[in-house]
């Protein structure tokens, strides 16, 4: 095991990363809001939204620059956010809505998780072709593991034994076992692999393959490809499907996919494989999240600066909340307070 001091010039990040956000209307609230969160690569801002007052803006974030991925931490009152031109995840306060500490990592970090105790980050650096593991506390690397180049797609198990990286330009799904930080075995998928879910009790690894227009399922045992999904919604040509987005039913019965450039999502019976339905949304349909209640999807839009609301019932795009510039990722303070 390697551990590693992080050497960075820490004050300019932080001066930037205090900076308050700028409250809007309602005044901050603690974890349990029911706030929806979408960072914005280009604003460099996390947009705030109160579903319950008809989505009102409640507040914009500033970050450091190129914001993307977003995680809670378990009680909601912290949520990181993976800046990728500043090469820090940025901390902000839910209560304050303000950015209030950030941690170092590699070049370009997109994606990542914590582990349960929120003790380790688990990050996938883009330009350097690595993935990190990081003391939350003491901001020291423990493992960094080299990777395909343009690692994105980050997925924890459970047990947080297995770590899953995907690689985009090697068409490749990495298997890391987190003792030991090292590559274990290496799946190959479809073209430039995106994200992951864990499905039917955590035997099924499903990927987002982006320039395959499919996703990719690997049985979990034995890293083995088992299936590929092919997705087409009508009216537009394969090369326009380009998945990215993949998230799970909270019944764990249906596959909910972004298309991307084809502006559609994809709804996936999970036990059988069928396509069952496609939904049209805004342009360039990048990440996704399920509401508080569980009856709506927001999917962000990448291209027309967007949020669709889809409602699930009727699988119908019911409404579309205008965002900052390039919206990335999408969470939802959906805990009680």
């Amino acid at each position: 095991m390697s551990v590693l001091p992080i050497l960075r010039t820490g004050a300019l990040h932080l001066a930037g990363a205090l900076v308050l956000g700028l409250c809007l209307g309602l005044p901050a609230s603690a974890a349990g809001t029911g706030y929806v969160f979408v960072s914005n690569e280009r604003s460099d801002s996390v947009w705030v939204f109160d579903p319950a007052n008809d989505f009102e803006l409640v507040a914009e974030i500033p970050t450091s620059s190129r914001p993307r991925d977003m995680q809670f931490n378990i009680d909601r009152t912290r949520l990181y956010v993976a800046c990728g031109d500043d090469d820090v995840i940025d901390v902000i306060d839910v209560a304050s809505l303000s950015v209030v500490d950030y941690v170092p990592t590699g070049r370009s970090p997109e994606m990542f998780v914590l582990n349960e105790n929120e003790t380790q980050i688990f990050v996938s650096n883009e330009e350097n072709s690595t993935a990190q593991v990081i003391d939350v506390a003491s901001k020291v690397i423990i493992h960094e593991i080299p990777t395909g180049a343009e690692p994105e797609g980050v997925l924890l198990t459970e047990d947080e034994t297995t770590l899953y990286v995907t690689s985009e330009i090697a068409d490749m799904v990495h298997v890391i076992d987190t003792a030991s930080g090292t590559v274990v075995d290496n799946v190959i998928v479809g073209t430039r692999p995106r994200r992951f879910e864990l499905v039917k009790d955590d035997t099924e690894l499903w990927v987002s393959d982006e320039l395959s227009g499919s996703v990719t399922i690997i049985d979990a045992a034995t890293n083995e490809v088992i299936d590929q999904l092919q997705f087409l919604p009508p009216g537009f040509r394969e090369v326009d499907v380009t998945p990215v987005g993949i998230l799970l039913s909270e019944d764990g019965q249906t596959m909910y996919v972004t298309l991307g450039r084809a502006n559609h999502i994809a709804y996936v019976d999970v036990e059988t494989r069928e396509i069952e339905d496609y939904t049209l949304v805004g342009s360039r349909a990048w990440s996704l999240a399920l509401s508080a209640e569980g009856t709506q999807l927001y999917v962000t839009n990448g291209l027309s600066d967007d949020m669709s609301v889809i409602d699930l019932e009727t699988r119908s795009n019911v409404r579309s909340i205008p965002t900052g510039r390039v919206p990335h990722s999408i969470v939802v303070d959906d805990e009680p307070a």
